[in-house]
């Protein structure tokens, strides 16, 4: 059974770095949600450069089927409904097909592209504006399992 994780940032930031080289959880300056599966850490979600109106946000996961809807949910909400964010912002290497297609299916828009400011090559700054996330209403009465 997967479960959201909410209250082991550091376990989640670790993981979620680990498939990102050459960067680093700091609990100091950053927060993450995960997704578990048998007691693993599945997918995890890591927030950081909050600044009131917007935060960034990085997403990993193992395999094809790791995330729920109870997550998905989660993730987003946390920065509209918790931060009162205003955007969630999610830096994406150009070369990146398959996260690229993921946000996008969400509902991020490409707002920007930095020539060379990716790892190899150009970074596309994907963004959600509150009032575009299809993600905050409670469906049917659910609430999100924790």
């Amino acid at each position: 059974m997967k479960r959201v994780v909410w209250d082991e940032a550091q376990r989640v930031g670790d993981w979620v770095y680990s498939k990102f080289p050459g960067s680093h959880f700091d609990p100091e300056a950053m927060t993450a949600i995960g997704q578990e599966s048998g007691g693993q850490i599945v997918g995890g979600c890591v927030y950081e450069c909050f600044n009131g109106r917007a935060v960034q946000m990085h997403v990993a996961g193992d395999g094809g089927h790791w995330m729920t809807m109870d997550f998905l949910r989660a993730v987003l909400q946390y920065p509209f409904l918790q931060l009162g964010v205003k955007k969630i912002i999610a830096p994406i290497d150009a070369d990146n097909a398959q996260a690229r297609k993921f946000v996008e299916h969400v509902g991020f828009i490409p707002e920007a592209t930095i020539v060379d400011g990716g790892k190899r090559g150009n970074l596309i700054l994907y963004t959600l504006a509150r009032q575009e996330c299809r993600y905050l209403g409670v469906p049917h009465g659910k609430k999100l399992s924790t």
